[in-house]
């Protein structure tokens, strides 16, 4: 499955300002996108914050060749419950340890050359303290699992993934559509996986004409689809097709059709301006404290 590559994870944050300084300061991200999306009745419980949310894409580069961060900021939610689900995302990056050293950023030597973080909200990152690779630093997305057999069963059988590499003792299996794209690790955790509200979802992209192959068979295999094939449309960009699934354990997997998300996906220039402004009209806090209210915790 060569034509099919990894895309994104989805996170949600509560505070848009922190966790844009750990993805631009710290690990020394670009914002390629930014929106900003209105919904919701201005009149509801929450006013003018009812339903407003937005979106930013965080990366190295385009996410053409490039595994990358969508983060999910709801103006009403101030935290997320984390579950056990999200075990930790992993990139080599020498400039990002020491950033996180200059900027007093937290960090917790995990063996040598390795050292641990958390993003705002509690997600953790693992940093490999070596130069930038000539390829995306980003190497891998850790997710638990409870049962390894299943679900290597189905993210290689029903998906098409390549076992890379797999140990038994330590109950993992590394995965991948291509040796040169980001790895899904999946962990057995001996446990049910529970994903509390902060859940994210991975994305991937494949040629338009697979996708109703993969609904069909997991129809046939009576896998869960939590999105039937569905065209989304973007006012103004390009109209695209996906699919949503749930693996075993409740991972959702979104699978996207390649040819219109890359135009979709084009890096915005005016991204970081974007964001930049957002965050300084951004008068929810202010908003809640004024009325005597706190931000939902999800």
């Amino acid at each position: 499955m060569a034509l099919r590559r990894a895309l994104h994870f989805v996170f949600k944050v509560g505070d848009r300002t922190k966790t844009a300084t750990f993805y631009r300061d710290v690990l020394g991200m670009k914002i390629l996108r930014h929106e900003e999306f209105e919904e919701g009745c201005k009149a509801t419980y929450n006013g003018p914050y009812d339903g407003k949310w937005s979106k930013t894409m965080v990366g190295f580069g385009p996410e053409d060749d490039h595994f990358v961060a969508e983060l999910t900021y709801n103006y009403g939610v101030g935290e997320y419950r984390l579950g056990n689900d999200f075990l930790g995302l992993t990139l080599q990056s020498s400039q990002a340890v020491s950033n996180a050293k200059r900027l007093n950023w937290p960090l917790t030597q995990v063996e040598e050359s390795l050292y641990m973080t958390e993003a705002p909200g509690g997600y953790l990152f693992y940093l490999i303290d070596k130069e930038l690779p000539n390829c995306d630093p980003v190497q891998k997305v850790s997710l638990a699992v409870s049962d390894l057999q299943r679900s290597v069963h189905y993210w290689s059988a029903l998906l098409g993934m390549k076992v890379i590499e797999k140990n038994e003792d330590k109950k993992i299996a590394l995965m991948g559509f291509s040796d040169n794209q980001c790895k899904l690790e999946l962990q057995d955790i001996g446990g049910a996986v529970h994903h509390g509200s902060a859940f994210g979802r991975i994305a991937f992209a494949c040629p338009r004409d697979q996708l109703p192959d993969i609904e069909a068979l997991m129809k046939k295999e009576k896998q869960k689809i939590l999105t039937p094939l569905v065209r989304l449309d973007t006012p103004g960009k390009a109209t695209v097709e996906v699919v949503i699934l749930a693996d075993p354990d409740g991972h959702e997997i979104c699978f996207v059709g390649d040819e219109a998300f890359r135009q979709l996906s084009a890096v915005d220039p005016k991204g970081n301006d974007l964001l930049d402004e957002a965050m300084a009209a951004d008068k929810s806090d202010e908003w809640f404290a004024k009325h005597n209210k706190q931000k939902a915790s999800a």
